[in-house]
């Protein structure tokens, strides 16, 4: 169902807005092009059903493409999971949450890169160690990990998503099971406190010498949120999968837009989680919204140990030799390729058009057709 309102509709009103200095140049270019997603300004193509009985043609215009487009992720997604997929292990995984502390969020709107790139080493880094500790584990352990850096009234809250694996490689290449007395995967204000000492170390060795924020930063204790393991692994990939390719806020949750207001739905974890309506300036919206733009080229899904890029081709292999495959879920069709009109063709694309529009032989085709339903008995 279609949202009522989107995000590129408060940032075509607003679009004086987005020239400002409040945003820099790769925001500013970011906001344009979500604006502009799935409009005539990008240009299109015409698709035609394959299916013998529908051949139905449709007209579409160019996604931004995007990844912090509220428009451009529902494929993603699904490509994302039917690859992961293909990589699980018959073991329990573990849901693991690391969060920032909001002292560090000045330091995060300046020095993104920094803040960010060192949540992911000092993370690897805590798991990995609790790993290979022969008191835990004792093994190689592996991790995939999806950056998320708001909450749910758009305020920048960096944290970090993690699906790890209940076990590890040995050095002889077995796969090693971790033994648990509890349904947590190790303890979380041990987590905590190894994961804010090697946090701390890294800014100290990138030159940030505030010894008020390390003060700060040593006074509370960081928060290392742990979920109890999955209860099937085909659930692992398609829970994951919400997270992998979610933006700060999705258009389905903005119920109403004006001029001067825009009220969008939260979840108030203060208040059991229940759903409240929250109201913001246009303005003060998308300057919210602009805060979870991340750096150029910047990677916020990464995988570790067993499961990075480098080793995992050969490495899952042999484990899956060893351990089987778990059952996974029936493959689902690629739905942005399917035919809305028949649900049984696929679209192949016949005619691409820039942002001039489509043919006009096209909209010629297109009128006769309407005038021909009008004086349809």
């Amino acid at each position: 169902m279609k949202a009522r309102h989107e995000v590129a509709d408060i940032l075509n009103q607003n679009q004086s807005y987005l020239t400002t200095d409040v945003f820099n140049g790769w925001q500013r270019r970011t906001l344009f092009a979500l604006s502009k997603c799935r409009t005539a300004a990008l240009g299109g193509h015409i698709d035609k059903c394959n299916h013998t009985a529908c051949g139905h043609l449709h007209l579409s215009y160019n996604s931004c493409r995007n990844r912090h487009c509220p428009k451009c992720q529902g494929h993603k997604t699904e490509q994302w999971i039917l690859k992961r997929a293909q990589e699980l292990l018959p073991v329990p995984y573990y849901h693991v949450v690391f969060t920032l502390p909001s002292e560090l969020n000045i330091l995060a709107l300046h020095q993104p890169r920094l803040i960010y790139n060192t949540l992911f080493k000092t993370v690897w880094a805590t798991l990995k160690g609790f790993g290979e500790n022969p008191n835990y584990l004792g093994a190689k352990k592996g991790m995939i990990c999806i950056l998320h850096t708001w909450g749910q009234n758009l305020s920048l809250h960096p944290h970090l998503h993690c699906i790890v694996p209940g076990g590890g490689v040995d050095k002889q290449g077995h796969w090693k099971s971790v033994v648990k007395k509890d349904k947590y995967l190790y303890p979380v204000k041990q987590l905590s406190k190894v994961f804010r000492a090697k946090y701390v170390y890294e800014l100290r060795k990138n030159g940030i010498q505030d010894k008020m924020l390390f003060d700060k930063l040593f006074s509370k204790n960081w928060v290392v949120y742990a979920k109890k393991p999955f209860n099937h692994t085909i659930h692992v990939v398609e829970y994951l999968g919400r997270y992998t390719h979610k933006i700060a806020i999705s258009n389905h949750r903005i119920k109403h837009l004006t001029n001067k207001q825009v009220i969008f739905t939260i979840k108030n974890y203060k208040n059991n989680g229940n759903k409240e309506n929250l109201k913001l300036h246009p303005k003060e919206f998308i300057r919210r919204f602009s805060l979870h733009i991340l750096p150029k080229g910047f990677v916020r899904i990464r995988h570790y140990g067993f499961l990075s890029s480098t080793t995992k081709r050969l490495c899952l292999k042999q484990l899956q030799e060893q351990l089987g495959k778990p059952p996974i879920a029936k493959e689902k069709k690629m739905l942005h390729l399917l035919c809305p009109r028949c649900k049984k063709g696929h679209l192949e694309t016949i005619i691409v058009f820039d942002s001039r529009g489509p043919p006009a032989y096209w909209i010629e085709q297109q009128k006769r057709l309407r005038k021909e339903r009008k004086v349809k008995p």
